[in-house]
């Protein structure tokens, strides 16, 4: 099982590693669009990164209604325990 700070530092580590942002960007009110420049494109590779990172697959539904990046740490937490 994964903690909310374990998947927020994934997301962050694929963030940096897929799409070479700083660090120090990636906080949990940032816009994935606006902010860190995400697109749609992006979203599938970074989705198939974090699936293998923590074994959770996040489907393109999903991510159409995340914005920032606590959206998608909650989204995780959802399909790690649909109680969450």
């Amino acid at each position: 099982m994964h903690t909310r700070e374990e998947i927020f530092n994934t997301l962050r580590g694929a963030l940096v590693e897929l799409f070479e942002i700083e660090p120090e960007r990636i906080t949990p009110e940032a816009n994935l669009y606006t902010d860190l420049e995400i697109d749609s494109i992006d979203a599938i590779d970074l989705i198939d990164h974090v699936r293998r990172q923590t074994g959770r697959k996040l489907d393109a539904n999903d991510f159409r209604t995340v914005r920032t990046v606590e959206d998608v740490v909650q989204a995780m937490c959802q399909k790690q325990d649909p109680a969450a």
